[in-house]
């Protein structure tokens, strides 16, 4: 189909040709039904990140040859956002016409699950259209109480046809990803008109880090059939002063750019009953020691947390708490990094001894907490073991931070005449 490149000065011949043809076509489809795609394809987006100052001052697109949607690639990736568009029906009835095949992927719809009910309604995650030798990846994005984007996972069903695409090859899928709502721009590239996020860089540096975990509603269930949830007008209380003080350390952290994670109690609640623990008293959180910055201490007390405690120093065992609403503190430990395990450290004010709190190296996933994206270690249950041993199922009352850990080790005692710097209480 030779007309259709006569654009396309110098364009390649053959496959490379084929490529842009199916996303011409692809784009001319979602337009006939007003339907707002963006381009996500991490290959094309770093080549088009390479030339970004160029496209965006470029209306009609950098240059006459056909660079970025000839690439080699078997896939091209788009992204839609669910609530954008909803009319199926006649739309693959005109990607038929048009020539396309294509695949529906369908799953559970995770933001209807909670501990009362595993509602099991099916929604759309990913369509794929394939036309002669390419495919396009059409991921559905839907949005989350924490305000941002999800995409679940890509799962064929028993029926499927695994030979339909390659689809090992495929960027997004493998596992859910979460995502901030990107803002995006209109570009033209290869003269054709596409959104793309405004930041390409941001998009591909986020993407590389947005697996997601979904909270264990099934499990969670399990648990309180054992241990039943504690509904005490004390209990619903903390929780919320609790909710309220992380939407906090969160807001502040993030405007900080310092990443951080649910740790200790609060991460064992995510995982064990998809809650806060009532009778915790506190919010744990904790924060690699090469993100460290000096401005944490004044951001939290400019945000109405003054500082309760700080122990250790930069190098050593540095722990913080901050005083939250009534006796519900923040505590933020700090985590050091060897070469075969990570710690925290721990610091007893009377005596000066030092303690040393030992986990399995680990990642960091998303995960949607109190209406909240924040990070969990993405190898939640060995992080929670070395925390909490193998009977963390089994909810426990009384807890001495110095021994009842399964991780803690003496450290040794800070000399004396550092106390005055390393053991600070307010």
């Amino acid at each position: 189909n030779g007309a259709a490149f006569s654009k396309l000065r110098g364009s390649q011949s053959g496959q490379d040709s084929t490529r842009w043809h199916v996303v011409r076509k692809f784009l001319g489809l979602i337009s006939s039904h007003n339907i707002p795609v963006y381009l996500i394809d991490p290959l094309i987006l770093g080549l088009v990140d390479k030339d970004i100052e160029q496209i965006r001052s470029s209306p009609d697109g950098p240059s006459p040859e056909c660079k970025y949607f000839c690439a080699p690639r078997d896939f091209t990736t788009f992204a839609l956002l669910d609530k954008t568009w909803k009319h199926e029906v006649g739309f693959l009835r005109t990607a038929e016409k048009m020539g396309f095949q294509w695949l529906k992927i369908i799953n559970k719809d995770p933001r209807l699950d909670g501990l009362d009910d595993l509602s099991g309604m099916e929604i759309p995650l990913h369509y794929i259209f394939k036309l002669a030798s390419h495919a396009i990846h059409l991921v559905v994005f839907y949005e989350r109480s924490g305000n941002f984007l999800w995409h679940g996972p890509l799962r064929l069903k028993q029926h499927m046809d695994r030979k339909f695409v390659p689809f090992r090859k495929l960027h997004f899928g493998r596992y859910p990803g979460a995502y901030e709502k990107p803002e995006l721009l209109l570009v033209s590239i290869d003269d054709l008109k596409v959104q793309i996020p405004k930041n390409p860089s941001s998009f591909l540096e986020e993407m590389s880090h947005s697996r997601f975990l979904e909270c264990r509603y099934r499990e969670a269930r399990a648990f309180f059939q054992l241990y039943p949830d504690d509904a005490s007008l004390d209990a619903v209380e903390f929780r919320k002063k609790a909710k309220s003080l992380l939407h906090l350390a969160a807001l502040t952290l993030n405007n900080l750019g310092v990443k951080f994670w649910l740790s200790s109690g609060t991460c064992l609640g995510w995982y064990r009953q998809c809650n806060v623990i009532p009778h915790s008293k506190d919010v744990d959180l904790g924060i690699f020691i090469r993100d460290y910055k000096a401005d944490i201490i004044p951001a939290f007390q400019k945000a109405g947390l003054p500082l309760k405690h700080k122990f250790g120093k930069v190098e050593d065992s540095l722990e913080l708490s901050f005083q939250g609403e009534d006796d519900v503190k923040l505590d933020i430990f700090f985590f050091y990094e060897e070469d075969d395990h990570v710690w925290n450290g721990g610091t007893q004010a009377k005596s000066g001894k030092k303690f040393k709190y030992l986990f399995p190296k680990f990642t960091l996933c998303w995960t949607e907490f109190v209406e909240l994206r924040v990070h969990v270690p993405c190898e939640t249950l060995q992080y929670v073991e070395a925390n909490y041993g193998p009977e963390w199922k089994v909810p426990v009352k009384t807890w001495d931070w110095k021994s009842s850990p399964s991780n803690v080790q003496d450290n040794g005692v800070w000399p004396i005449d550092e106390w005055d710097n390393v053991i600070q209480i307010y």
